[in-house]
């Protein structure tokens, strides 16, 4: 099923907020959601059940957004993750599923006995380069 592209998408004030609008209807995403929710490998990884848990990203924000053709975003965080795009299918699913996605990640980052509160290594933004990067 195709979804359609926002008709709006406006960053905040703070750069913590992505307000979509479908419809006529806003839906706000907050920076943090959209970062522990990236569709990069180095996310996701490279197959089910290899997806890497997301922590410390509490008060990340989006230092730019960049239009990829007519399909999608490529977001840029404060933390210095870039990769992975976010075509219009998968932002209609973040945006209209985030009353169960948000609590879902919550759970597992309970269930891990992890945190949103970065530590003094995550807070630090990423070096560019390097191996790491996927």
């Amino acid at each position: 099923m195709q979804h359609p592209a926002p008709e709006e998408i406006r960053l905040r004030p703070g750069r913590a907020v992505l307000a979509l609008v479908y419809g006529g209807e806003t839906k706000e995403l907050p920076a943090e959601y959209l970062r522990v929710y990236s569709p990069s490998a180095q996310v996701r990884g490279h197959a089910t059940g290899q997806e890497v848990l997301q922590t410390g990203k509490l008060g990340i924000t989006i230092a730019n957004l960049e239009p990829v053709g007519n399909y999608a975003l490529k977001i840029v965080f404060s933390d210095g993750h870039d990769s992975g795009l976010y075509d219009w299918g998968c932002l209609y699913k973040l945006a209209h599923e985030y009353a169960t996605m948000w609590p879902a990640y919550l759970a597992r980052l309970e269930a891990a006995g992890a945190s949103r509160t970065p530590s003094a290594k995550e807070a630090a933004p990423a070096k560019k380069g390097g191996c790491s990067r996927h």
